[in-house]
């Protein structure tokens, strides 16, 4: 079962208070088959502990990369996912959908 938005949130909010750096990613656009809606969330800390989905499979895993970069440069980006021709080899989505994920670390 996967957590819930208030658990992510609440787990982002307690590992902070707790003296661990983490990052917030949140599913912001979709377009055709996404695996998750927007407003989806995953946090990850500083040691690559996450709670949360925005995707699954290797999305998951190029997002909680982008997390620990955020953590450590201090900067938010956005990261877009998809499947095309000309970039099949990279990580997108089996699905054929696109999706844009906000990714910021919280201070």
């Amino acid at each position: 079962m996967l957590s819930t938005d208030n658990d992510i949130l609440s787990a982002a909010e307690s590992w902070r208070r707790a003296g661990r750096r983490v990052a917030l990613a949140t599913v912001i656009e979709t377009w055709g088959s996404a695996p998750r809606p927007v407003g989806s969330h995953l946090v990850v800390d500083e040691d690559g502990g996450f709670l949360g989905s925005v995707s699954g499979g290797c999305v998951e895993g190029a997002v909680i990369t982008e997390g620990l970069d955020a953590i450590v440069d201090g900067r938010p980006r956005v990261v877009e996912f998809g499947v095309a021709d000309e970039t099949a080899w990279r990580v997108g989505l089996s699905c054929g959908g696109r999706i844009r994920v906000f990714v910021e670390p919280v201070l």
